[in-house]
């Protein structure tokens, strides 16, 4: 242990992380820099505070105050101490509705704040993107704004007082009239009055530099202010007064389409004189589905509020008729306007993909001009990208002037830096030129600190230098921000990466095969650190369960980077410390949907453990549910599921059996049906196959197959109800004839069908643990068993969802050069598609009943469940299903060590819905894991849709 590690250990009561896993997860925020961190300290209150940067003083270490890590500058790195406030410093102290303040902690997640404001009628005025993850201390080091400064301003413009320990230590309450000013900083304002009245563009968005104007006779000497947007260069935060404001009764969403963004920026000023709550602008390029926004090529986002619903769309429609616009539409249902703004939410990790899935960065993310010169700007902007040869799109605060883009920049090879560099000095002499702040709300950390003298002029910056020594005479605070900065292109996290493709066994086909560039995709946005899942999202619901930021989908990325890069994490594929973090993961692949840049760290994980435990010795779970599908088959093979069912049911034997699986002694074995389902289909008494409906194959999955083939029982039932035909897929390799297509006869009689002794295989289970080359020939093996079905039209029915998504997703990427894989991919439906798509005029029986449950976390992030909704709706199952985890998670929820993440994960959302559902309401759950899980958590039976319609066509169908 160093002698700085032990004596801050003694020190400070919070925790103290030396250790690799610590620093790796704090070597990057969301910017395009990294810096290796000595260690980190979570500081209990600021006794601890000051404890730790007195030590750090006594060694010349420097801090960096971080908070939810989302600084895109590069402001939240730093080579010293890292102080992270979210882990114990995160609280809301008190709240005044009276006086309409709040006193918080800087580690305050902002929108627990907006919960708390909520009930009062009052909210915290700024509102960034990020709100679900940043904390107050971060937006009052950044100055943060969002959406709604039109009409609330900045952080600044929220600030009361501030208590604030100086770089020597001492404690200061900061407020007006030189309340808390350090010793010196009024002689260094008195000295300087002429510059600081005449040396600020006035524009609503200047971020950059230090706001010593603030300090000016005239202003109220607001040293409270002036320190806001000092990026945690004077002093650390460690409790806030905040002003809240009055929250509208009711708001209306108009959303104005423009031509192009050049007519959006325009117009935007010429909207302020109505006093619009927002006037945010993005273009056709940021937008997944622009069906669902009204005629245009760009849309200005303009909310506005009232005491009533139409007060609210009376100002919005004074609003559209006075914009010249080519389309517009107004919506007043709150889940309407929460889709919609989701869309202008996620432009911050959607803009990081060209539309053709080459890369964009920040870097230039955050440049503000006056409102009234922004589509002049933008022209200007534009012509320079072009002379430079690259792309962005640009979106943000139109009504502030206020412009993010990210940009295709070249940042892995020197004539690529070297071009960034030039761009970024052309750049700055434009914002200037239209008398803009480089920064208007990210804050100038390392990315645009350098340039400050082209908009500032080198004596202000000498002044922001002398105001830093009288805050910080030793630099100990996050040195190489906003004054003596460190160059901008220094320090750029891509660097470190290995410039050879890594071998991997999945194809990565959106990453170019380009393992480096899957984890490059975690931008640090921080998505995944919400502390709540919010409608149907699943993403992270490990970290949900345990607040550490390892357990995010950003903290794994993160520690893979560093692996990647060997420097902190030094054993590669064999890391410890990437493994630990990986092992709560639970494979969900909410972050492949809810994460705005599509991380997929299931896929990852599946990547790692395949090379971790190449050549050595697996865990026993791995053997033993990863293996699963062939004990299960051995175990019908041999007819001799009623005596494992009985020994599970014995206590020792079941103990043992647990012990020896590396299963989860809380959990049950599941109980193996009499029957499988194939054995069923054998036997049954079935009419000759017709020739009036479509033709489909229902997958035989290894749930429904041997655990649950009540499920694929009433899913025939169903399907032949819809007039369609069913067979199940070949059991044997036939030869296809020549020609194939619809002329090839496959499956006519199902009895010879089962006659072989082979079974498909998703290979879901062998991904999940990460037995890649054993899924390979399992998919092989299953391409080779469907070539005479891909050799027709007919589809493929897979009830399991978890399944269904192995077939769409991980086969085509893991088998990446076997064409078959993707043909069997697309042919792949789950069980409400098949009869949308194949039986659009079948009405389904009308049940007539509630519903709760949830969505599989599988279905959300990779098929998608719109069909399903409606098949309900037809059905008359009236209810809305949770989102989040069931925590089960095919093998995860059974393994030894993980069973309290995941009745964490089931307490957040599912088995809440289903303690209070009504009587009579019908328990959903088309996953065998997630009924699983309620069935051992909730002791309530779930049901597959399928079972639910096949009791509703009566007993006779």
């Amino acid at each position: 242990m160093s002698e700085l590690e032990a004596e801050l250990r003694k020190a400070v009561r919070g925790e103290v992380g030396f250790d690799v896993t610590s620093r790796a997860l704090t070597t990057m925020d969301a910017s395009n820099y990294r810096r290796v961190p000595l260690g980190v300290v979570a500081p209990h209150d600021a006794d601890d505070v000051a404890a730790a940067l007195e030590v750090c003083r006594d060694h010349m270490v420097p801090v960096v105050a971080r908070g939810g890590g989302t600084s895109i500058a590069g402001q939240a790195t730093g080579t010293g101490i890292v102080l992270d406030f979210t882990r114990h410093m995160n609280g809301l102290v008190s709240l005044d509705p009276d006086t309409r303040t709040a006193v918080v902690q800087p580690g305050l997640v902002l929108d627990r704040l907006q919960e708390a404001a909520a009930p009062h009628g009052l909210r915290f005025g700024p509102d960034p993107s990020t709100h679900s993850r940043c904390t107050l201390g971060g937006m009052i080091g950044n100055n943060s704004c969002g959406s709604h400064s039109v009409a609330w301003g900045t952080t600044a413009d929220s600030v009361r007082e501030l208590d604030v320990v100086s770089g020597r230590g001492e404690r200061l309450r900061l407020g007006q009239d030189w309340d808390g000013a350090p010793q010196g900083l009024r002689e260094v304002v008195d000295g300087e009055l002429a510059r600081l009245r005449t040396g600020f563009p006035e524009l609503p968005r200047r971020i950059s530099g230090y706001a010593l104007d603030a300090l000016l006779p005239e202003n109220g000497a607001d040293v409270a202010r002036s320190f806001c947007g000092s990026e945690g260069t004077l002093g650390i935060v460690t409790e806030a007064v905040v002003r809240l404001v009055e929250a509208p009764r009711a708001r209306a969403l108009a959303v104005l389409g423009y031509g192009d963004e050049g007519a959006a920026a325009e117009a935007a000023a010429g909207l302020l004189p109505y006093g619009p709550l927002t006037v945010e602008g993005m273009a056709a390029d940021l937008v997944p589905s622009a069906h669902v926004l009204p005629r245009g090529g760009a849309w200005l986002f303009v909310e506005t509020g009232g005491e009533s619903e139409a007060e609210a769309r009376a100002r919005a429609e004074a609003i559209v008729r006075a914009a010249d616009v080519v389309g517009s539409t107004i919506v007043t249902d709150p889940g309407g306007q929460r889709a919609l703004w989701r869309i202008r939410e996620d432009a911050s990790g959607t803009a990081t993909r060209m539309p053709d899935g080459s890369e964009a960065w920040p870097g230039w993310e955050d440049c503000a001009v006056p409102p009234q010169r922004l589509g002049a700007y933008l022209r200007d902007f534009r012509a320079l990208l072009t002379a430079h040869g690259l792309r962005g799109t640009p979106y943000g605060h139109f009504g502030d002037g206020c412009i993010h883009v990210r940009i295709d920049f070249d940042l892995l090879t020197e004539p690529g830096v070297a071009a960034f560099r030039r761009f970024s000095e052309e750049l700055a002499e434009v914002v200037v030129a239209h008398g803009g702040s480089l920064s208007g709300e990210h804050g100038d950390g390392q990315a645009r600190a350098e340039l400050l003298p082209k908009m500032y002029g080198h004596d202000m910056v000498r002044l922001f230098e002398r105001a830093k020594g009288v805050w910080d005479p030793d630099d100990l605070l996050n040195p190489g921000m906003l004054v003596r900065p460190a160059p901008l292109d220094a320090n750029l996290r891509f660097s470190v990466l290995p410039r050879e493709p890594v071998d991997v066994a999945f194809g990565y086909p959106a990453d170019g095969g380009d393992f480096s560039a899957a984890v490059r995709r975690c931008v640090g946005v921080a998505k995944c650190r919400t502390t709540s899942a919010a409608g149907p999202a699943v993403m992270c619901p490990s970290f949900r369960a345990t607040g550490e930021e390892e357990h995010s989908t950003r903290g794994r990325a993160r520690l893979l980077h560093e692996m990647l890069a060997g420097e902190l994490v030094t054993d590669g594929w064999r890391s410890t410390e990437v493994h630990d973090a990986l092992d709560l993961c639970l494979a969900c692949k909410g972050c492949r949907s809810d994460c705005p840049v599509e991380v997929d760290m299931a896929t990852y994980k599946a990547e790692f453990l395949h090379h971790h435990y190449e050549g050595r010795r697996r865990p026993a779970a791995h053997h033993s549910m990863g293996r699963l599908p062939q004990w299960l088959r051995l175990v019908a093979r041999t007819r001799t599921g009623p005596l494992v069912n009985a020994l599970a049911a014995v206590p020792p034997f079941a103990w043992a059996a647990k012990r020896l699986g590396g299963i989860a002694p809380e959990r049950d074995i599941p109980r193996l049906a009499a029957r499988t389902f194939s054995r069923w289909w054998e036997r049954r008494e079935k009419a000759p196959v017709g020739t009036g409906g479509d033709l489909v194959f229902l997958w035989p999955d290894t749930f429904t197959e041997h655990l649950s083939p009540s499920v694929g029982q009433a899913a025939v039932r169903v399907l032949e109800a819809a007039g369609l035909r069913v067979a199940l897929p070949p059991t044997v390799r036939w030869r296809t004839p020549s020609g194939g297509g619809e002329g090839v006869t496959v499956a006519m009689d199902p009895v010879s069908l089962l006659r072989g002794r082979e079974r498909v295989c998703c290979g879901l289970t062998y991904v999940s643990t990460g037995q890649l080359d054993r899924a390979r020939a399992v998919l092989r093996r299953t391409l080779d068993l469907m070539e005479p079905v891909l050799g027709t039209a007919a589809p493929v029915v897979v009830l399991e969802p978890s399944c269904a998504a192995a077939l769409r997703s991980d086969l085509p990427e893991l088998l990446h050069d076997d064409p078959r894989a993707r043909r069997l991919a697309d042919r792949v439906l789950t069980f409400a598609e098949a009869l949308e798509r194949l039986a659009p005029d079948w009405t389904p029986p009308r049940v007539e009943r509630p519903v709760v449950g949830q969505t599989h976390c599988h279905q959300h992030a990779v098929l998608g469940d719109a069909p399903d909704r409606r098949l309900r709706e037809a059905a008359g199952l009236a209810g809305e299903l949770s989102g989040g985890c069931c925590g089960l998670a095919g093998n995860f929820g059974f393994e030894k060590g993980h069973y309290e993440v995941s009745v964490a994960c089931a307490e957040e959302q599912v088995l809440p819905a289903v303690r209070g559902a009504g009587e009579g309401a019908v328990v959903l759950a088309d996953g065998f894991s997630c009924r699983t899980q309620l069935e051992q958590l909730a002791g309530v039976r779930g049901r597959h849709l399928a079972e639910v319609l096949a009791e509703g066509l009566g007993a006779s169908g």
